[in-house]
């Protein structure tokens, strides 16, 4: 598989979640399943180890399968992938790096350091190196709302000008004054947004998702996806659905009962019933009950019928 490069990395990309057993190990054969799934399914393109993929417990050699497996599925079916070398120790995160380059993923993940917060100047530090170790392959900057440091427009816009070859970006996005903030940085970088908010971020400049939404339904993803290409106000006025479906269905179980994200997009995939994932998060961290899923469906059913089907 070929380097991406940021004008290339573009629209759906589906997360590859863990099946975690009753015994806390990780199903390989299910995530092999996934995988053969999500290839059949139309996504650009499939990610290893973002939060949804727990990257963050994970053992070395569990992290080492999933990246191998990943490769060796994702060149069988040709299907782009990117490789998340995060970790919350910069020590750990480079030696995966090093580890997955001769993988020849289409890019590789990474966040900051997450216990201290880092100056500016140790940022670039810290990516430069990254990027050495990386190259040729593309360094993408994993900066989800819930990072220690969120960075602002005109923090992109300083990273980029340091010259640091960073091909991509998932952010959390931001309102018409954001994205006016980011103009230059779009025109240099691959900037993804949440998958709920796509339609209006792809009106308003960005690129694509690295998407919650493909959690749900990869094939009605993708179909919305090509819709924005478009009726880009037709895929707007579905996004208003999906974000009634969010708030009423999805949020609750992070803002009121204090479920992480991981365990929201496995509910998700639970939800879509297109891959046997289960809701199951690893130790510490609570699962959202499965007897849950009926009621999300029809909740689905009410707000996003077209992603809410029986013969995914």
């Amino acid at each position: 598989m070929r380097p991406l490069s940021a004008d290339q990395i573009r629209g759906v990309w589906a997360t590859l979640l863990l099946p975690i057993s009753a015994n806390g190990d990780i199903d390989y054969s299910l995530f092999e399943d996934q995988l053969n799934y999500l290839a059949s399914s139309g996504v650009d393109g499939v990610y290893t180890n973002g939060t949804a993929g727990e990257f963050y417990n994970q053992t070395e050699s569990e992290f080492d399968r999933i990246s191998h497996l990943t490769a060796e599925t994702c060149e069988r079916h040709s299907l782009p992938f990117q490789l998340g070398c995060s970790q919350m120790s910069p020590v750990i995160s480079l030696e995966r790096l090093q580890r997955v380059v001769s993988l020849k993923p289409s890019a590789i993940q990474v966040i900051l350091p997450d216990w201290m917060s880092l100056t500016f100047a140790e940022m670039c530090s810290y990516l430069e190196k990254m990027a050495a170790a990386a190259a040729p392959i593309g360094l993408v900057l994993y900066n989800p709302p819930h990072a220690k440091q969120v960075l602002t427009p005109k923090q992109w816009q300083e990273l980029l000008a340091t010259g640091i070859p960073l091909v991509g970006s998932k952010v959390a996005g931001g309102d018409t004054l954001w994205y006016e903030d980011m103009q230059p940085v779009l025109e240099r970088m691959s900037v993804f947004v949440p998958g709920h908010r796509l339609a209006t971020g792809i009106f308003q400049g960005a690129h694509g998702s690295y998407s919650n939404v493909a959690c749900l339904n990869p094939r009605a993803a993708v179909d919305w996806y090509q819709l924005m290409q478009k009726d880009i106000q037709k895929a707007i006025a579905i996004e208003k659905r999906v974000q009634g479906f969010f708030e009423e269905a999805i949020l609750p179980f992070i803002n009121i009962h204090g479920y992480s994200n991981t365990a929201v997009d496995k509910l998700l995939t639970a939800v879509g019933g297109w891959a046997a994932i289960g809701t199951r998060v690893r130790w510490p961290y609570h699962s959202i009950p499965i007897n849950e899923i009926p009621r999300i469906r029809d909740l689905g059913a009410k707000w996003i019928p077209e992603f809410i089907t029986t013969d995914n």
